[in-house]
């Protein structure tokens, strides 16, 4: 089943961003050790300055995603995004109304050419927003990470999102969730979901915590000196959000190059 959620590392520059370091909360995020999305941990107000909430226009989130520059944010394909669709930025409680989140409707939404629903691989969607963010101490991009970054098996890593805390709970919660999850190497997840494991996917978890439904399109980012990285884009796992199995997320390293020339390119 489809989830949401991903993590990437750079050691370049963010993508096209001016005048701000990406990466780098304003506000320090805390995370304690393996709190999980599935009976989550709330996350310290504006430290993900980055993670998005991708909402149809009567207010329901669908999936998350990742700001990676004034006008760019990236997700899943598998989260359909379209111009009927808003990107609210600076979201924390979705409950409350914040005179001070950004709600911008999508430009367009371009998928990645090779994206294939049948075996989930290459789930990437960059979406253009109408107009350009504006950065706050709440509101600041990801930095990407390198076409030839590592991330190591066993490296601990972030995925934020307001995905289902159980897979029969009634609705997400309102609150912006945590967890700290392990990244494994693609032969240790193949022990899980076998030939399923290709190599644009990085798998994370199976710790005890796990992302779920909602979290589709979110990210998973890996700490590197003080900046954190787009690692993985949360994409598929078990569909009871088991916390004994790995979750699959997007594996930025690969899409890096077409990340590069699309937004080069529009």
């Amino acid at each position: 089943m489809l989830l949401g959620g991903v993590l990437v590392r750079l050691i370049l520059v963010c993508t096209l961003t001016s005048n701000i370091d990406c990466g780098v909360p304003a506000i320090s995020p805390v995370v304690t050790g393996y709190s999980r999305i599935v009976n989550g941990e709330n996350a310290v107000p504006g430290s993900w300055p980055w993670q998005v909430s991708l909402q149809q226009t009567n207010g329901f989130h669908f999936c998350g995603g990742s700001l990676i520059n004034e006008n760019w944010v990236v997700t899943a394909a598998h989260c359909s995004v379209s111009s009927r669709h808003i990107v609210v930025i600076g979201e924390y409680n979705k409950c409350t109304a914040d005179v001070k989140v950004q709600s911008i409707q999508v430009a367009k939404a371009i998928t990645h050419p090779k994206w294939n629903p049948s075996t989930i691989n290459n789930d990437i969607t960059l979406v253009k927003l109408s107009s350009p963010v504006k950065f706050n101490p709440r509101v600041s991009p990801v930095c990407l990470a390198g076409a030839y970054d590592n991330f190591s098996a066993g490296k601990l890593c972030v995925t934020t999102g307001w995905g289902l805390t159980r897979s029969n709970a009634f609705g997400t919660p309102c609150i912006l969730q945590q967890t700290s999850l392990p990244l494994l190497s693609n032969n240790q997840c193949q022990k899980y979901w076998g030939n399923k494991i290709s190599d644009v996917m990085i798998c994370a978890g199976a710790s005890g915590a796990s992302s779920c439904m909602g979290d589709s399109g979110g990210p998973l980012v890996c700490q590197q000196g003080n900046s954190w990285y787009l690692v993985g884009i949360v994409s598929w796992g078990s569909g009871s959000c088991s916390t004994k199995t790995p979750g699959v997320y997007g594996r930025v390293t690969e899409f890096r190059n077409w990340i590069d020339q699309t937004l080069a390119n529009n």
